[in-house]
């Protein structure tokens, strides 16, 4: 996963068989990502907050999006 600003898109499929990077949407210019939580109680949420963390080694927050499949991610430095 390729970052060259401190905040993106994503575009979440919550409910997979594994949490991975699917690609990038040109289209809607936001990386496709499956988690393995379900959307329930947050837990989609925190689990691409934990994904995300330790796929790039960094601390991030989730700025925009809680209620949706599409989130703008914020890295923390």
């Amino acid at each position: 996963m390729d970052i060259h600003s401190n905040k993106f898109r994503i575009i979440v499929k919550p409910n997979a068989k594994e949490s991975k990077v699917e690609g990038f949407d040109k289209e809607k210019d936001a990386f496709r990502i499956s988690i393995k939580a379900k959307p329930e109680d947050n837990r989609a949420n925190i689990e691409i907050i934990k994904f995300l963390s330790k796929l790039l080694k960094k601390r991030i927050k989730i700025i925009s999006g809680f209620k949706s499949r599409e989130k703008i991610i914020e890295v923390i430095n």
